[in-house]
């Protein structure tokens, strides 16, 4: 199990008393370093399973392991567990009215207790990284949709985590601006970063993904290689999505 950094175990959440059944049983593990890519239609439950990783979306039912504890139960400190995972939105998250620096530096100052000097010196060689070097002292709406993207993978890598949570990172950007953050994602799973990506670029998921998961109705219909998934799809659901898709 070492190796096993999250765990999904039978979990379901339901909508409406049970008539919406956003995840109808899913079971998954990731594993350290791994690239793990979730696709599907709208609707499917891709975002539901990404967001009860690190319970924003608190599951109705199972059991959610990170690192061997169990956070789905309610006893457990879910915001020390959450300090390790990384959370990347579709709509970048930062805060308007602050600096970029003072965005990148807020939560490890204040929540891993680090030392000023040491919290900035960290984000400028991040920002150095995604090639935003010189925007320490921007503010959020002097940047490009794709540039506050890329500010928010910073912002995520700043607090060391164990994993990122990407949910559909290039849905809300201009086409133009895709690639930028889809090469520093690509950057970021080459250097060995545990992730899990929600998208619907295709591309990415082929060319990035260790592992790529099929979701419909709420649960897994199909997972394997990038390989098995787009050459070799087994399920007449997982066919017609990529005929449409691709």
């Amino acid at each position: 199990m070492s190796n096993v950094l999250i765990s999904v175990k039978g979990v379901k959440k339901y909508y409406k008393g049970g008539e919406v059944k956003a995840l109808n049983g899913v079971d998954i593990d990731i594993k350290r370093g791994e690239v793990v890519v979730i696709i599907g239609p709208s609707g499917s439950g891709k975002s539901t399973l990404l967001r009860s990783l690190n319970l924003l979306e608190v599951p109705t039912e199972g059991s959610i392991f990170f690192e061997n504890v169990d956070i789905a139960d309610p006893k457990v400190n879910i915001n020390k567990h959450r300090q390790k995972m990384g959370m990347v939105f579709q709509h970048f998250n930062l805060f308007p009215h602050m600096t970029i620096m003072k965005n990148l530096t807020l939560a490890p100052v204040k929540v891993l207790k680090m030392k000023k000097s040491e919290s900035e010196e960290k984000a400028q060689k991040y920002l150095e990284r995604v090639g935003l070097g010189d925007r320490a002292n921007s503010y959020p709406a002097q940047l490009s949709g794709g540039q506050k993207q890329r500010i928010a993978i910073v912002r995520a890598l700043c607090m060391e985590p164990e994993v990122i949570l990407f949910d559909e990172p290039t849905s809300a950007l201009d086409p133009e601006m895709v690639g930028e953050v889809l090469d520093v994602m690509k950057d970021l799973a080459k250097s060995g970063m545990t992730m899990v990506v929600v998208t619907h670029e295709m591309g990415f998921a082929r060319e990035v993904g260790d592992r790529v998961v099929f979701m419909d109705e709420g649960v897994i219909v199909e997972e394997g290689t990038p390989t098995d998934i787009f050459e070799n799809p087994r399920s007449d659901r997982l066919k017609s999505f990529l005929a449409k898709v691709l």
